[in-house]
């Protein structure tokens, strides 16, 4: 496994005064994405952490089309790039594909994820079981 696939269905409230989703609802739908592949997909015995204790460090986003309000929703292919000994990136990109070979890309994203211990929120390593859950994401 490298890919995960998150659907994502806009709202009415993400849209702009130019009808796009906004710029800052982007993050939300990253968020969306990284807890359904952190919480659902990844959860191990002895890799709770991954899903109790984790903060943003960096985030960046390649805005490269509009999205707009529609019934179909929009798949963020998101994957592990790097695993660090106290954190790690993970890279998104927004795109359809048409059937026909034509893809369409809204955007490029990554964040770079540090665990925390909690309730401390001191900033910890990750353990073993964490790095090996985060490889199998890795791309």
């Amino acid at each position: 496994m490298a890919r995960h696939v998150f659907l994502l269905k806009p709202r009415w409230s993400d849209l702009d005064a130019y009808n796009h989703v906004n710029n800052v609802t982007w993050l939300e739908y990253l968020q969306e994405a990284r807890v359904d592949m952190l919480f659902v997909h990844a959860p191990e015995r002895e890799a709770e952490g991954l899903a109790e204790g984790v903060l943003v460090v960096r985030a960046e986003i390649d805005y490269l089309r509009p999205m707009v309000f529609r019934q179909a929703p929009y798949p963020i292919e998101m994957w592990v790039s790097k695993v660090g000994g106290a954190s790690f990136t993970v890279a998104y990109q927004i795109a359809d594909d048409d059937g026909a070979g034509n893809r369409t890309v809204y955007g490029r994203a990554s964040t770079v994820l540090a665990p925390v211990a909690m309730p401390s929120g001191r900033p910890r390593r990750l353990s073993a079981v964490e790095r090996e859950v985060l490889q199998r994401f890795l791309e």
